[in-house]
């Protein structure tokens, strides 16, 4: 199997699109809904409602808008390493509007390199978004000789990971079958074979979602 490399692909760059339009939309048109209640409303309490709604949809997009930026962005701003500061402010930022997942961070203060901080927070991304009924997302990096070790674990009462991304994640899918739902496991994939590293992840069977990796953290 050739190994995928989604930057040369603009199918692939249209489906990241399409990804986070998707993700925007929710925020963006609850905040164009606040607007229209605003310029209608003239009680005091239901404009401060609309007031509370319009700052909620502005501060989730913003949070989306920070993740999706570090995480299939060139995170620009930052030089050829990403602190792990913002990698931990920009997940629990994803995940703060719904109030489900619990985060537990198990990363230390050393930077980790812009490809590393993308397959950490993708990997997050994906388990948490298969904690249907909410749980605990732990995440976790250690670097060590030159590797960086990154760990996502999903626990909670119900755990539904696509099939698809599955495949997407152990290199059963191919380009053609990519779809804006599994770009971000398949660009995972690529990432993580580009630098000679290896994804793992748990069997079905098992209670909890776990996610392994191992890159050169360069």
């Amino acid at each position: 199997m050739t190994n995928p490399t989604p930057g040369p692909s603009l199918d692939f760059a249209a489906l990241l699109c399409s990804r986070l339009c998707h993700d925007l939309l929710s925020p963006v048109g609850a905040f164009n809904n606040g607007l229209e209640l605003m310029a209608d409303e003239t009680d005091p309490d239901m404009r401060q409602r609309c007031l509370d709604l319009l700052a909620e949809s502005a501060l989730t997009s913003a949070n989306k808008l920070k993740f999706f930026r570090l995480a299939f962005g060139s995170a620009g701003g930052f030089g050829a390493s990403v602190p792990a500061a913002e990698a931990k402010q920009a997940i629990e930022g994803m995940f703060s509007a719904s109030g489900r997942v619990k985060i537990g961070w198990l990363v230390g203060d050393q930077p980790l390199s812009k490809t590393a901080t993308k397959v950490l927070l993708n990997l997050a991304l994906i388990a948490g978004d298969a904690l249907v009924r909410g749980g605990q997302l732990d995440v976790g990096a250690e670097q060590r000789d030159g590797i960086v070790e990154i760990v996502v674990r999903a626990q909670g009462q119900k755990i539904i990971l696509d099939p698809e991304l599955r495949k997407a994640l152990t290199g059963g899918l191919s380009p053609s079958e990519l779809s804006s739902r599994t770009a971000a496991a398949w660009m995972v994939r690529a990432l993580v074979e580009q630098v000679g590293g290896e994804v793992m992840l748990s069997a079905d069977s098992e209670p909890a979602l776990l996610f392994g990796v191992s890159i050169p953290n360069g």
